[in-house]
């Protein structure tokens, strides 16, 4: 993604999504229904919002979160309704609190890079699990990463869990929270990483 494409992009961590783990397009009939989420609108537009398309009420990304993502995660009773998809998206994301987490730690936008496993366990301590780490790879001619994404997991019963659940283990339930870009990959440990104050085009 180019940092043109994005349209206002807030200086803090947003929500991408509330996504089952391996299931997309559940329910092709289940078509998203802006009017389910009314009142929880404001905290949309702030919490997650819609920087990649300029239209007035910015709903095509809920759209397809909820008719890829929340049409699975309805099989949930407490994700059984777009409000309540919706809604627990949000509550997880003021629970989980990335950015002050991300403060508290002394983690924070900079010119500076910082160590990639310094973040991580920084994350590890403060929620007792393992989150996923992405990054941007480094540009032609730069050493550094860039983080662009960081997934909280969760079990189907919403408690916290490590993002690097072994294989026949449960199917986490997976809050992701991005900065936004699809070329995004796990991060390196050996690279430094940039934490950009904004979205910015190293062209």
């Amino acid at each position: 993604m180019n940092a043109n494409d994005c349209h206002d992009p807030p200086k803090y961590w947003t929500i991408h999504g509330l996504w089952p783990d391996k299931a997309e397009d559940c329910n092709r009939t289940w078509h998203f229904n802006v009017t389910e989420i009314k009142d929880l609108m404001s905290d949309m537009r702030h919490y997650w919002p819609d920087v990649l398309h300029s239209s007035l009420n910015r709903t095509q990304f809920w759209k397809h979160e909820w008719e890829k993502h929340g049409t699975c995660a309805a099989i949930l009773e407490v994700l059984n309704s777009q409000k309540k998809y919706f809604g627990k998206a949000l509550e997880l994301y003021q629970h989980i609190d990335l950015n002050g987490c991300l403060l508290k730690a002394g983690i924070k936008p900079s010119s500076s890079y910082y160590k990639m496993t310094a973040i991580r366990e920084a994350l590890t301590r403060f929620y007792g699990v393992t989150p996923k780490i992405q990054c941007l790879p480094p540009e032609e001619g730069e050493k550094a990463q860039t983080i662009g994404q960081i997934e909280i997991c969760f079990t189907k019963q919403l408690q916290l869990v490590n993002c690097t659940t072994l294989e026949g283990e449960s199917n986490p339930m997976q809050a992701h929270l991005k900065l936004g870009t699809s070329e995004l990959s796990v991060c390196n440990d050996s690279l430094p990483t940039y934490y950009p104050s904004e979205v910015q085009d190293h062209k």
